[in-house]
């Protein structure tokens, strides 16, 4: 009971110190002469979240001065939609060529389209508070270099909570202080802004067009280049929901890259991730000691971790009431998605996702 007790404590305490509250300053009031913005979004059957995203961008207060959306060879009306929708280009990818993973393909040739000074990247299901892009653009002239931003998980159904432990894991990978150090420190490929001059820089895309994951080796890039990277937290800014057609789109989703980006983390983040996670564990074997006298310290734990859960989810996600007070349940879920993707990439040698296989380990 002691050791269990010890975990859990050092559990919580790694989750304080990995935690942090990073979310973009909210601007408002005009911008002098803001830089010409391009924004680029690469779609593949979108057509469920591409709407969304097309109306925030139309109630932005700055307007950017051009939207590209990248038809990635979608089987459904997302081609259409985004027609419908005035002042947008609406591009064809190109068949993928050998050596290209889709998205990257599809990001790029969006960027041979573009003429901004500052470069957008936009997933599709990506949703944008009214003030999002000049916060977004004033943060990036006040910073310099590069920027990503976890975007706040918003969740409908029931399934979709499972991926709470998977989010805040996200965010503590992501803002983690060890990650300042950490020469393979990546980005957050959901929303992403650039200048035109740094992309240019490291080769966009196309320098990394084998990899599968593409926003941790491109923030790799810009580090190796010199460029200042910073992540932050979406928030009340910016938001998404992940997976809404179906558990099976949600395990596939977490699992194509679950173990592989670990192994990009700063080793002190990956021990205070795996500290906090058995404590996390330890917590729920409290209820295996109803009636004895170890229940009570361990079940204040696991009351504990509950807690702190529902308050960094104010920051991470919509994720209700009942999965952060049966926590076990993400827990199992985080284990059945780190046990595909050990499959995927170990046995497998390739990853799902959305249609396609992505070889896992290809030649650089």
């Amino acid at each position: 009971m002691l050791i269990l007790s010890l975990i859990m404590s050092l559990g919580l305490l790694s989750g304080m110190i990995l935690f942090r509250r990073q979310t973009v300053p909210q601007a408002s009031g005009q911008d002098n002469a803001p830089p010409a913005l391009s924004v680029i979004i690469p779609a593949r059957n979108e057509e469920r979240n591409l709407p969304r995203l097309l109306e925030s961008l139309k109630l932005q207060t700055l307007q950017p001065d051009e939207v590209i959306v990248i038809d990635d060879h979608s089987e459904d009306r997302t081609r259409t939609i985004a027609e419908s929708y005035g002042g947008v280009q609406v591009i064809s990818a190109p068949e993928l060529p050998d050596g290209w993973t889709g998205k990257g393909w599809a990001v790029w040739n969006g960027y041979l389209q573009s003429t901004g000074d500052l470069l957008l990247f936009l997933d599709a299901d990506v949703r944008l508070a009214d003030n999002a892009l000049q916060s977004l653009v004033r943060e990036q002239q006040r910073q310099g270099g590069v920027l990503s931003v976890i975007p706040y998980h918003v969740t409908e159904k029931f399934y979709e909570k499972f991926a709470m432990l998977l989010n805040v894991l996200g965010v503590f990978a992501f803002t983690s202080p060890f990650e300042k150090r950490n020469q393979a420190k990546g980005l957050y490929g959901a929303c992403i802004m650039t200048t035109r001059e740094d992309y240019d820089k490291i080769g966009g895309h196309h320098s990394i067009r084998s990899e599968m994951l593409d926003d941790l080796n491109l923030g790799a890039r810009f580090h190796k280049a010199g460029i200042k990277i910073s992540n932050y937290i979406g928030r009340e800014l910016i938001s998404f929901r992940m997976y809404p057609n179906g558990f099976k789109s949600e395990l596939e989703g977490f699992a194509k890259g679950a173990v592989l980006s670990a192994s990009t983390l700063h080793p002190f983040t990956l021990i205070f991730i795996i500290a906090w996670i058995l404590g996390l564990a330890a917590s729920s074997c409290s209820f295996f000691f109803i009636g004895h006298s170890a229940f009570l310290p361990l079940f204040l734990g696991y009351v504990m971790y509950a807690i702190a859960l529902s308050c960094i989810n104010r920051f991470v996600g919509r994720f209700g009431i009942i999965h952060p007070l049966f926590h076990f349940l993400s827990v199992l879920f985080f284990l059945i998605v780190v046990g595909y993707s050990l499959y995927q990439s170990a046995v497998r040698r390739k990853v799902v996702w959305k249609g396609r296989y992505i070889d896992v380990g290809r030649d650089r």
